[in-house]
């Protein structure tokens, strides 16, 4: 089926030039020239990927941005020619998941897209099962039969990653771009304190599942077949 995307800018040409691009690619396009134009038309079309731009008459992008986060489990990229790191940290507070900054190359925006629907596939399935532990992705909960367990959000999101394709090995650098965004900045060893913590919180659950380490490539989490 073809993915359609919500193109919301008050620049006509901004407009023309990504309806072009995105049909090219197979995408279908509907366009918006305002923010509340934009929520009209997502309560008409089942949309699967939202470009936003930031300044926008009537409703702003991180205003529309927002909307949808609160309504609508899709991914948002917000297209700004601002480029302060403050106006990136609203965008990303008011819930997009990239951010683009015009002027821009159509090719960046188009793997950008691709990668967000690719960590959007993989977090499309809410329920996870690890023998006895119940993963589930859409309340952040993991669930033992008799115990309701909540972990930091970082945590749950990198158990929920390596529990959705077990024994499936995963690069570090792969980890970071899943969890915690292409844009995030510090350092991989993040992965192997997260990990590490996982390890203690699950120490109890090792006839359920193990996280192996791969040395010097990365992690997978094992069924242990009960």
């Amino acid at each position: 089926m073809m993915k359609k995307i919500l193109v919301a800018d008050d620049d006509a040409n901004i407009r023309t030039l990504l309806r072009h691009v995105l049909t090219r690619e197979g995408y279908l396009v509907v366009e918006a020239g305002d923010g509340r134009e934009a929520l009209g038309l997502l309560k008409e079309h089942t949309v699967d990927l939202a470009v936003v731009d930031v300044m926008m008459p009537l409703m702003d992008g991180l205003e529309l941005c927002q909307h949808i986060r609160e309504t609508y489990d899709i991914p948002i990229i917000l297209l700004t020619a601002r480029q302060q790191l403050s106006d990136k940290e609203q965008g990303y507070l008011h819930g997009t998941d990239d951010y683009v900054t015009k002027p821009f190359e159509p090719e960046e925006l188009l793997f950008r897209m691709k990668a967000l629907f690719r960590r959007y596939s993989v977090a499309s399935d809410d329920r996870i099962r690890l023998n006895s532990l119940v993963i589930d992705r859409k309340n952040y909960e993991i669930s033992d039969g008799n115990d309701v367990l909540l972990l930091p959000v970082k945590e749950f999101e990198l158990l929920a990653q390596l529990a959705q394709y077990p024994g499936r090995l995963f690069s570090r650098s792969e980890l970071i771009e899943l969890v915690w965004g292409a844009d995030y900045e510090g350092d991989e060893r993040t992965v192997d304190v997260h990990i590490k913590r996982l390890r203690q919180r699950f120490a109890d659950y090792q006839n359920d599942f193990l996280i192996r380490t791969v040395r010097g490539i990365g992690y997978k989490v094992d069924m242990v077949n009960s």
